[in-house]
């Protein structure tokens, strides 16, 4: 394997960095341009930066290689060859048939993958990156890069705890090149100069949320504003989802973690001995200990039907819940039968392997909920607009999946990464040994989480 300095004066010669003004996409005026896409031409030279990154990551343990699309799939595709790691492509947006998928190749849930990129500036594309490979299952822990343009993206990165291989930086770069003569003393100070001039760009991915305040001042339903209320005044946004099959384990459930929670979330029709009875104490349970009752029917039939399964038989839902779940699977209208007083909040995306509910099909999905008035948010494994609230399922603070397709987030990554207002708990809660305690831990790592999101 050559040196950096010589591997750099080669590529140098195919054009990769350009000096002179040029405008970069954010808008900034740089005096130098990078495109480290020209070495994809030369196989030696491409072969060798294989060598060099992968000698970047030799204490690192990882299952798979992932390029960041476009110009870094050819490194990827080489440090696969070379190192016999598997390698998997992450479309740049989903395909409208087929498979739909946005990331390709053999992999399991809970693999560890490590993204290589070209040039990273304000490490906006890799974050975007590193959702859609985390979606999957798969874990980030190192990103390996050609060159690191020194505006900021490596320290967000860092930060948000990965770590970052970079194998060299512009300043390092641009002093090779003066060293060698291929730069002269006016164009190394004014590279310089700029570098340290130009203002960090890492603000663009550092996008702001909303407070509950703020979210509650916008909210015109009644039980988007009551959630709202009860997630400042008990400093929680913690949902918990007791999916246990007797009255009794949920009104007992209630009993024990009711201070700690916004939402008790149920699925009625797997309780074996449901009664009216049942229902007058379970709200009562909720008005004492201030939280909402919330029916995860997930109802996705024709509006007649629904209006029928909503309003009668032996649940009633139309009597005693607040929030009720609902697919937009039936269209628009569909949604329009239920009570203008129950909060809906619709199905966009599943936290579950392999679902079908891609971006197309969320794109829809939040388009139609944004023209239902009594639709407050959805259910969502990524960013919403403002106007409507996000809960997301599959938190965990111990497990990343199960063993039926259910993939796990902690409270930091899905507020981190999401934006969430709402997290959903079940079995982190109702299948420990002490639920009020585990209850007390995601209430408080929600809120840490929450205030750490709006702090940025």
């Amino acid at each position: 394997m050559i040196s950096k300095e010589e591997f750099l004066l080669k590529a140098y010669k195919l054009g990769i960095i350009k000096f002179g003004n040029f405008t970069l996409k954010s808008g900034i005026q740089s005096p130098f341009y990078v495109d480290l896409r020209p070495i994809a031409s030369d196989p030696e030279l491409l072969k060798e930066l294989s060598q060099q990154l992968l000698n970047l990551l030799k204490k690192s343990c990882y299952d798979l290689i992932c390029g960041v699309p476009y110009a870094a799939l050819p490194m990827a595709t080489a440090m696969s060859l070379d190192s016999g790691t598997p390698l998997i492509i992450k479309r740049k947006e989903s395909k409208g048939y087929g498979t739909k998928k946005m990331l390709e190749g053999i992999f399991k849930s809970g693999q560890t993958c490590v993204l290589v990129e070209d040039v990273i500036t304000s490490g906006k594309s890799l974050i975007e990156t590193i959702e859609e490979v985390e979606k999957e299952g798969l874990r980030i822990k190192d990103i390996v890069v050609v060159l690191d343009r020194e505006q900021g993206g490596v320290s967000l990165l860092k930060e948000k705890g990965y770590n970052v291989y970079n194998l060299f930086t512009i300043e390092e770069v641009v002093d090779l090149l003066y060293k060698n003569n291929l730069l002269s003393q006016e164009e190394l100070q004014n590279i310089k100069n700029f570098l340290k001039s130009t203002p960090i760009v890492t603000a663009q991915v550092k996008s702001s949320r909303l407070t509950y305040e703020e979210k509650a001042a916008l909210q015109s339903h009644p039980a988007a504003k009551k959630i709202l209320e009860i997630a400042i005044k008990k400093k929680s946004n913690l949902i918990a989802s007791l999916d246990v099959s007797t009255t009794q384990e949920v009104l007992q459930l209630a009993e024990t973690i009711g201070d700690t929670i916004v939402a008790v979330k149920l699925h009625t029709d797997i309780i074996k001995d449901f009664s009216e009875e049942y229902v007058i104490k379970l709200k009562s349970i909720a008005n004492k200990k201030n939280f909402l009752l919330f029916e995860d029917r997930k109802f996705g039939d024709i509006g007649n039907t629904q209006q029928m399964q909503f309003e009668g038989g032996l649940y009633k839902i139309s009597d005693w819940a607040d929030l009720i779940t609902s697919h937009v699977i039936a269209g628009e209208d569909s949604l329009k039968i239920f009570d203008s007083k129950v909060g809906i909040i619709t199905i966009a995306e599943m936290s579950s392997s392999a679902t079908l509910t891609d971006e197309n099909y969320k794109k829809r999905a939040i388009e139609i909920s944004e023209n239902i008035s009594n639709v407050i948010g959805c259910v969502a494994q990524s960013k919403l607009p403002s106007s409507l609230l996000l809960f997301t399922p599959g938190v965990n603070l111990n497990s990343i999946k199960d063993k039926k397709g259910q993939n796990f987030n902690t409270p930091e990554k899905v507020f981190d990464k999401n934006h969430t207002d709402f997290i959903i708990v079940g079995r982190g809660i109702y299948k420990s040994t002490d639920p009020k305690k585990e209850a007390l831990k995601y209430q408080k790592s929600g809120w840490e989480a929450y205030l750490k999101n709006i702090s940025i």
